[in-house]
């Protein structure tokens, strides 16, 4: 049994191969073939037949992602008023994320589905993504296009690691990657709950020189997320996953994308803060 290996991701992991498996007939291979992928050289040569997962689909898949996002996210840009030092979010902008967050919990468990909820996905998550940039902006002139100049310099210089193999997503990187996210998250529910009683995380949304390292630190495991997200559709297209996995695994990595792009703006918004 080769070593099962995991995401931290929990839309991109094997037990995704493994739903969208059980719900498409014709792979009937399943987990087994994507074991054996795992333990074959890192590249093979991608799959031609056009019932199965290849690159320039899952490419294809994710670009239609974005516009979706970028027009909503336009949307709630437009939502958002300022006047002054005042700047008011529309009433609507958190029920879309609750809207988002139930939406991305039935792709992952329903990924057969990803074809038409990843697009209702990046919909609300555009809105809302449109309306809290415009609200950054506002306090931080230009603030915005800086985030989005690094989160796309940010996904080309992963994606070119990835594919030079300058850094080779090894078992012993996968996990560590996987805990540095659960502390992440960990963190944050923490905050959450802290948040209840007019607390928050020390240093979590300061300005300081801690502050400012906790960001950096966040924003390093967003980005080394997309390795894991390239491995996915990687190995996905190796083990001749069905066509309709392209959808998920854009689905995943608009995911990681918004994390890392939402962690930018922060950390921008922090040290613009320090001026």
């Amino acid at each position: 049994m080769a070593t099962q290996r995991s995401s931290s991701n929990p839309a991109l992991n094997d037990k995704a191969f493994k739903r969208v498996s059980e719900s498409t007939a014709g792979w009937a291979a399943g987990t087994d073939q994507m074991e054996e992928a795992y333990q074959s050289p890192s590249y093979q040569p991608p799959a031609t037949d056009h019932a199965t997962m290849t690159v320039n689909g899952t490419v294809w898949a994710t670009g239609a992602l974005l516009v979706v996002l970028v027009a909503a996210g336009v949307y709630g840009w437009n939502s958002v008023e300022t006047s002054g030092t005042e700047i008011q979010l529309p009433g609507w902008a958190f029920l879309v994320v609750f809207g988002a967050l139930g939406v991305a919990l039935l792709t992952i468990f329903k990924p057969n589905l990803a074809r038409f909820t990843a697009p209702v996905y990046a919909l609300l998550e555009g809105a809302f993504l449109g309306a809290i940039s415009a609200a950054y902006n506002a306090a931080f002139d230009g603030i915005v296009l800086q985030a989005i100049g690094l989160t796309i310099g940010v996904f080309a210089v992963m994606l070119f690691l990835f594919v030079t193999r300058i850094i080779a997503v090894t078992d012993k990187l996968r996990m560590g990657i996987v805990a540095a996210t659960g502390a992440v998250l960990l963190m944050y529910l923490v905050n959450m709950v802290l948040s209840l009683f007019n607390s928050s995380v020390p240093f979590l949304h300061d300005s300081s020189v801690v502050g400012i390292a906790i960001s950096l630190v966040i924003v390093a495991v967003a980005a080394f997320n997309l390795l894991l997200d390239f491995d996915f559709v990687e190995r996905g297209v190796a083990a001749g996953a069905p066509k309709q996995t392209e959808w998920y695994a854009a689905f995943g990595l608009l995911v990681t994308i918004v994390w890392l792009y939402l962690e930018v703006l922060r950390l921008l918004s922090k040290l613009q803060g320090r001026n």
